[in-house]
């Protein structure tokens, strides 16, 4: 085994497929990315309702707008959701949208939800 394949195997890659376009600490970071309450909601948002501008998620979600960029940064950064761009802006002004990623919504649907429905099926279950 040459030095880079040991390399690769003591920092955890032996985790992921052999083609997995992610490095193992790049999933970590989405997941740490989602534990943040105020980044979960977002995320969340976009998944069930589509794309928004930053001022329909601020007022959806009643948080000040410094901070929902500091979260949608931060969600952008480690590619769970995406800042798209319109040449021409729409009926309000307004030119940029957010939107999750597919690998956002995986995320959320085969993370947290997943943890959710197992806990209500346990509560249902012995109740």
């Amino acid at each position: 085994m040459a030095e880079s394949e040991r390399s690769a195997r003591r920092s955890g890659d032996e985790l992921l497929p052999e083609q997995s376009i992610l490095s193992l600490e790049e999933y970590l970071e989405m997941q740490r990315s989602i534990g943040n309450e105020t980044r979960f909601r977002v995320l969340n948002t976009l998944v069930e309702e589509g794309p928004q501008h930053a001022s329909e998620l601020r007022d959806g979600l009643e948080i000040r707008s410094n901070t929902l960029h500091y979260h949608l940064d931060e969600l952008v950064d480690v590619g769970l959701v995406e800042n798209r761009k319109r040449k021409d802006p729409d009926s309000d002004g307004l030119y940029s949208y957010y939107r999750a990623t597919s690998l956002g919504e995986g995320i959320l649907e085969h993370g947290v939800r997943e943890l959710m429905r197992r806990e209500w099926d346990a509560l249902e279950a012995y109740s």
